[in-house]
């Protein structure tokens, strides 16, 4: 009985030895297998890093103001009796806009009218009796104050009518109304807003450091969201003589004609002076940099350790610089004719193998002019 249930356990050990001995097998089998299996190439897009000369500029942020921008208000309160204008239209300098009603005020001016076209008869009977030293001086005198205070109270009173009819201080677009006929309106209440549009400025600042490159004349590109690739040229007419002492920078302002008025008071915009000296960059797609926390990377193709191996990409860190369109500078980490990957770098790691495709790359350049979808 003892002999038996020896030779069972004996038969159970040999079996679990063997399947062991199987599995094991199959298990370094397996990893010989995949210690020889590659994954597939990443299909990417290429571009290779040249030399181009780009002309020196200054970027800054600012925005775009009126040569001379006014929200019209009322100076004398009082009741609209005519509303001459319409929204959005172009007026000339002294365009009738709003009256105001002036009707008792037109009746009190006939009343002082009066009252001085009988100062100046009893002023000229004064006179002639003055003349035969019938009254004394001051009888003279008395008449010739009579007759101003009553032509200083009449033209008091036309003033008064006259601020009760506003016109358009400019030449201008208006702006969108903002009262309505029969309305009351109070004193420094606004009417309705007018912008010239033709010229604008734009407005901003650069570091106190840029001060000594600047002058007037410089050519200044401007450039907004409202009108992606469209650039619109200024000239830089104003520099302010002091800094400010909290951000040590100089205010600017140049000057466009904007004949189609495209740009207005208030909208954001992107300006470059524009500096007289050339330099050599070297340059690359945007779409190639990949931004990290430790700085930005590229990754350079390169042929395989041998001709099997295909392209193999390598990380390098590399010091950006300035952007202008689709490219941007490179400043330290690559040099001219070195190939980069510039489309699918999150995908990417160091040592993959690539497979260079550049088919349906779409072409990079400083101005760039996508379709609207």
């Amino acid at each position: 009985m003892k002999l038996k249930n020896l030779l069972s356990v004996v038969l159970v050990i040999l079996v679990v030895g063997a399947l062991a001995g199987v599995k094991t097998l199959q298990i370094n089998t397996m990893i010989a297998a995949g210690a020889l299996m590659t994954a597939p190439p990443d299909t990417v897009t290429t571009a290779i890093a040249h030399a181009e000369h780009w002309q020196e500029e200054l970027p800054a942020i600012g925005s775009i103001g009126a040569v001379q921008g006014v929200t019209v208000t009322t100076e004398i309160g009082g009741m609209i009796k005519e509303i001459a204008f319409e929204s959005g239209r172009v007026v000339a300098a002294g365009d009738l806009l709003v009256r105001l009603d002036t009707s008792s005020e037109e009746a009190q001016l006939r009343s002082l009218e009066s009252q001085a076209d009988l100062a100046a008869i009893n002023l000229e009977r004064t006179r002639k009796l003055r003349a035969d030293n019938t009254i004394a001086q001051s009888e003279l005198d008395t008449a010739e104050f009579a007759l101003k205070q009553n032509q200083a109270n009449a033209d008091n009173l036309r003033a008064v009518i006259a601020k009760k009819t506003l016109r358009a201080p400019f030449a201008g677009r208006l702006g969108i109304r903002q009262v309505n006929l029969g309305q009351y309106l109070d004193s420094g209440k606004p009417v309705v807003s007018l912008q010239s549009l033709t010229p604008v400025y734009a407005n901003f600042s650069l570091p106190q450091q840029e001060l000594a490159r600047l002058k007037t004349g410089l050519p200044v590109r401007v450039t907004t969201d409202a009108y992606p690739g469209r650039d619109f040229a200024g000239t830089l007419t104003a520099i302010n003589p002091d800094l400010d002492e909290s951000t040590r920078s100089v205010t600017l302002q140049a000057t466009l004609d904007n004949p189609d008025q495209a740009l207005r008071p208030g909208m954001f915009a992107r300006m470059a002076v524009q500096l007289p000296t050339q330099d050599d960059v070297l340059v690359i797609p945007q779409t190639a940099v990949l931004s990290a926390p430790y700085g930005d990377t590229v990754y350079v193709v390169e042929p395989g350790t041998n001709a099997a191996a295909g392209l193999v990409v390598r990380l390098q860190i590399i010091r950006t610089g300035q952007s202008r369109g689709d490219f941007v500078t490179v400043e330290a980490g690559l040099k001219p004719g070195q190939k980069v990957v510039s489309t699918g770098v999150f995908k990417m790691h160091n040592g993959g193998h690539v497979l260079e495709d550049n088919t349906f790359t779409p072409k990079a350049s400083q101005t760039p002019q996508p379709n609207n979808s």
